[in-house]
């Protein structure tokens, strides 16, 4: 009997080996199928192009009752730093649980048209929340949520700002990095005359130049035709939506004033008319 079960366990053991063998193999297998390893540049890039297409995440605070995490559902827009700004009521548990702690995280994604979520990526960026009356703040968000001025001036809404401390971002399978804010937010020292053009050159362009922000949606990212809209421009890049989808547009080198500006989007047309031609 004793025998028996030694055997027994033997076999046992001898299984649970070839299942962790044959579950190794598969890990292995993912890992070698996978591109390289991309430059922390690259990563960098990648995580604020997600914050920027961002519509809505994930905040999680710290419940004021119970010190318990407390996610909830926000929507989102950014500033010209690409900071995460939102829109939220002193009614809302999130709010009350940020008077008393200010300390905050966001996730964003973009893994929901996935078969396998986990493969997709998202972001998490860690800060403090802080309460804005930036004017360029509300009006970017309500470009981005034109839905939001129904309420935007209700005596219980206001305007927030998560001061970005940090991020952890997941790119897929092995593809893990923590982030600075330096790696995460665009530098706008000495861009002053950009952003208080900013009003102007988006209006300009969405009144003037539909057209050439239909050739960035479709020729430069690969977006479906339609009447897309600019929403803001900052140093890097511009960002344009329709219909609940965003596309981020970098320009070459950054911008500081409207006059390079209005040069990097003539020469984004061009070439966006180029690749058209090019078929």
């Amino acid at each position: 009997m004793i025998q028996a079960a030694l055997n027994c366990g033997s076999i046992g053991a001898r299984l649970a080996t070839h299942r962790y063998r044959n579950a190794t193999n598969i890990v292995m297998a993912q890992v070698n199928k996978s591109s390289p390893m991309p430059a922390r540049s690259e990563i960098a890039a990648a995580a604020r192009g997600l914050v920027r297409r961002a519509f809505k995440g994930s905040l999680a605070t710290i419940d004021r009752d119970n010190g318990y995490p407390y996610a909830s559902l926000i929507t989102l827009a950014t500033d010209p730093s690409g900071a995460p700004t939102m829109l939220i009521s002193t009614l809302a548990r999130h709010t009350a649980n940020l008077a008393k702690d200010r300390r905050a995280s966001i996730m964003v994604d973009e893994t929901g048209a996935l078969a396998d979520p986990l493969q997709g990526a998202r972001v998490t960026l860690l800060g403090t929340v802080e309460k804005s009356t930036d004017e360029a703040v509300r009006r970017r968000f309500l470009a981005r949520q034109p839905e939001a001025a129904f309420y935007a001036d209700f005596p219980d809404f206001a305007f927030f700002r998560l001061a970005v401390e940090g991020a952890h971002y997941i790119g897929g399978f092995g593809r893990i990095f923590d982030l600075a804010p330096g790696d995460l937010l665009v530098p706008t020292e000495g861009t002053k005359r950009l952003l208080d053009a900013e009003a102007d050159i988006v209006e300009h362009m969405n009144s003037h130049h539909a057209d050439a922000l239909e050739l960035y949606a479709t020729e430069l990212a690969g977006a479906s035709h339609g009447p897309w809209r600019m929403v803001g421009i900052d140093p890097e890049g511009l960002d344009i939506v329709l219909a609940g989808a965003a596309r981020r547009i970098l320009f070459a080198e950054p911008v500081t004033n409207p006059n390079e500006a209005r040069k990097e989007l003539v020469r984004l047309a061009a070439e966006a008319r180029s690749r058209k031609e090019r078929g």
